[in-house]
């Protein structure tokens, strides 16, 4: 009996035969997540996908794999792209798609409690259904996240102006150890200076600390009018300076989205749709919710007025929940409907203010090194997502990582980082050594192994 052969026949004591997939074909569909080929790391099929049911099965699965020193890796909804999910190392792939209940929604202290395999559209729906007066306010752009690697990922997202990413909003979680223990970080208060704040660690630390199989999270009133702005600016330059002026106002919004126009074209035709606007060059997409019919129309006007003292050239006001929706997904689709031919997403985020700085750099560096780019991004957190495109023969840009380089430092000269909200995983972990010092390395690596002993749960993942 091979080595994978005596997992599987471990984990069919544990889980019984429906929660066990074993073979090269059949755990195929479990190996990679949505990072892109071009640098992603290569899978082994040499593993065996443990199907639980519940923490207790998890308990177990981990006790086994510890005492076996046999690598685990934890799948949620396959959303991630920077590799965290890929199975590099023969083991275990634990999914997470039979953990899939909400189990409770607690309106008088706005929580949600769900599994770690619910998915954001689940969660959504079923808010809609069971307590339409509450909404949750994160939303990555796949609804096939599920929570639990929502949580991990600290993923972020349209719709997280005043919500941040995904840390703002979780209250509690309970967790798996590495080493087989179950216990329950934090809970539904919104208060607790109870020593260390181990939850705070286990949120982003992409499955290399433990497994988290419940979640509590914040949910908030359902606010009743929503609008969407759309406005054309013939430069990045404009576009940013209507975003910071609007920002300076103190206003409420759920979000504030960037575009390149030629993202904007087909981000539309992936939904079916035309895109709206036909002058100018960039587009900002303002989401608005608020209490009152007339709040929402003076968010509105001032917005209007601020764009076009910035220099739009076209402007349009939709009213509704329908039509905002529909810019919604348009937005939502923009990986998929640009990923044809691109190299890299890159996932930079600086602060708020020197975003018009970055941009500038950003096409300055790419116009020296003569690489096909475009540009979306939550202009409003800071965050953008540079997208690389490859040669037409295929092959990568041919100074893509100088470019690439430059571009990290000088993100990182203006206080920023390398991932905003897309994570580590396996693709980032060397150039994760231009934003973090020796101390820095060294405490994550003393962390890791404080958590996990034996390096078993997710292994080259994350940190150096």
């Amino acid at each position: 009996m091979t080595a994978i052969e005596e997992i599987a026949k471990k984990l069919h004591d544990i889980l019984g035969s429906d929660g066990v997939i074993s073979g090269a074909n059949a755990v195929a569909p479990y190996l990679y997540d949505c990072s892109l080929p071009y640098f992603r790391a290569e899978a082994t099929t040499e593993c065996v996908v443990a199907r639980p049911e519940n923490a207790g099965q998890i308990s177990e699965i981990m006790k086994y794999a510890n005492d076996k020193l046999i690598p685990v890796v934890v799948r949620g909804g396959g959303t991630g792209l920077c590799g965290a999910a890929i199975v590099t190392h023969p083991g275990i792939v634990i999914s997470m798609e039979r953990m899939d209940s909400v189990i409770e929604v607690d309106e008088n202290n706005f929580i949600v409690t769900v599994e770690s395999g619910v998915t954001l559209k689940q969660l959504n729906d079923y808010l809609m259904k069971h307590a339409p007066s509450m909404t949750f306010g994160s939303q990555p752009c796949d609804e096939n996240a599920q929570i639990g690697g929502m949580v991990c990922e600290n993923s972020g997202g349209i719709r997280t102006e005043g919500n941040s990413a995904t840390r703002s909003n979780v209250r509690g979680i309970e967790v798996v150890l590495p080493t087989g223990e179950i216990t329950v970080f934090n809970g539904k208060m919104k208060r607790n200076n109870a020593g260390y704040d181990l939850m705070q660690l286990m949120i982003g630390s992409e499955g290399t600390l433990g497994i988290v199989t419940k979640v509590m999270l914040r949910v908030r009133p359902r606010l009743p009018y929503d609008a969407t702005i759309i406005a054309a600016f013939d430069s990045y330059s404009e576009a940013t300076d209507a975003v910071t002026t609007t920002l300076k106002t103190g206003v409420h919004m759920d979000g504030i989205e960037y575009m390149d126009r030629s993202t904007a074209r087909k981000c539309a035709a992936a939904c079916g749709k035309t895109w709206p606007l036909s002058k100018g060059k960039v587009d900002l997409m303002f989401i608005v919710c608020a209490a009152n019919e007339e709040e929402a129309f003076n968010v509105c006007q001032m917005v209007e007025s601020i764009c076009s003292m910035a220099g739009a050239v076209e402007t349009r006001t939709y009213n509704g929940a329908e039509k905002q929706k529909e810019f919604i997904e348009m937005r939502t689709t923009s990986l998929f409907a640009t990923q044809k031919n691109m190299a890299e997403t890159m996932d930079i985020a600086v602060p708020p203010a020197e975003i018009p700085r970055l941009m500038k750099v950003f096409h300055d560096i790419t116009e020296k090194y003569n690489i096909v780019t475009d540009t979306v991004g939550h202009i409003s957190e800071g965050n953008v997502h540079n997208n690389v495109y490859a040669e037409k023969n295929g092959d990568l840009p041919a100074h893509y990582r100088e470019m690439r380089d430059e571009l990290y430092r000088a993100a990182i000269d203006m206080g920023g980082t390398i991932s905003g909200e897309h994570g580590i995983g396996k693709r980032k972990r060397e150039e994760l050594r231009m934003q973090l010092d020796d101390i820095q390395v060294e405490l994550m690596r003393k962390i890791k192994r404080a958590f996990d002993p034996n390096n078993i749960l997710n292994p080259d993942t994350a940190i150096i």
